[in-house]
């Protein structure tokens, strides 16, 4: 683990691989290690990997203040700059994805590509209604909201073949290692989150992909997050919004293909 001071907050951060940079920027409250670790060297070979823990998350410390996506998004570059990686390619996944796409219209100097995953350019009454519901359960039950997650961030099919020990087991890690008072700030980040003035800016080649089983963010916002961006590629995964966790191989592939590709 490595860390940066940026703006009041140190940011921990994690570097694997050689050769150019790539940075991962995980979603809402998941960290560098639980959206990422078991992706990680699939990519190693061929970049230099760089994964952040934005505020809210991981080992990242700062002064509980407001979450903003500008915020999170100068914690990203603090991390790619120490690391060296800087120009990188950018994956960002659900709240990382709007990060991502945020760093690519507002610093296009240093970003060659972006991949964003199950990502929003705005959010709707659907989207609200589920992040209240969570900033609520984090106060009153947080094993129901962790519950919740598996039964919404999977498709149907992919949990319905886990043993009832898996989901048990699952539920558990969740209480135990979840940072829930970072996660709330997170929540009450996305529940005004509007990137909609900076996506049609993004001039850098970019790979969109959709969750098609997704009921955490309904692959119509990738859809439309993919239309804002002038040429932008629009793939859809048949799984829930857990794609990194349900396909690995297959979200990995998809990334790969289109960063090592002439874009």
């Amino acid at each position: 683990m490595h860390y940066i001071e940026t703006a009041g907050a140190t940011v921990a951060y994690r570097v694997d691989g050689q050769g150019p940079g790539l940075v991962l920027i995980h979603g809402t409250g998941a960290d560098s290690q639980t959206n990422w670790d078991h992706l990680v060297g699939q990519f190693t070979p061929d970049w230099t990997v760089v994964r952040p823990d934005y505020s809210g998350s991981g080992g990242t410390q700062d002064q509980e203040e407001e979450l903003t996506i500008g915020m999170l998004a100068n914690q990203v570059m603090a991390a790619a700059n120490a690391a060296g990686a800087v120009p990188y390619d950018l994956v960002g996944y659900s709240l990382g994805a709007c990060i991502a796409a945020y760093i690519a219209a507002e610093h296009p100097e240093q970003v060659r590509s972006i991949v964003l995953l199950a990502g929003v350019t705005s959010g709707d009454s659907r989207l609200r209604l589920q992040f209240e519901l969570w900033r609520d359960l984090i106060r009153t039950d947080r094993r129901a909201l962790a519950r919740l997650v598996l039964l919404t961030g999977f498709s149907p099919d992919f949990l319905a073949g886990w043993s009832q020990q898996q989901i048990d087991e699952t539920i558990e890690m969740i209480l135990v290692t979840n940072r829930w008072e970072g996660m709330a700030r997170q929540v009450e980040l996305d529940l005004t989150l509007d990137i909609r003035q900076y996506v049609s800016r993004i001039t850098q080649p970019a790979l969109v992909i959709g969750c098609t089983h997704d009921h955490m963010v309904p692959s119509a916002h990738a859809r439309a997050l993919a239309a804002s961006i002038p040429g932008a590629r629009y793939v859809e995964m048949a799984t829930g919004h857990l794609a990194p966790l349900e396909r690995p191989d297959e979200f990995v592939q998809l990334t790969k293909d289109f960063l090592l590709s002439p874009n």
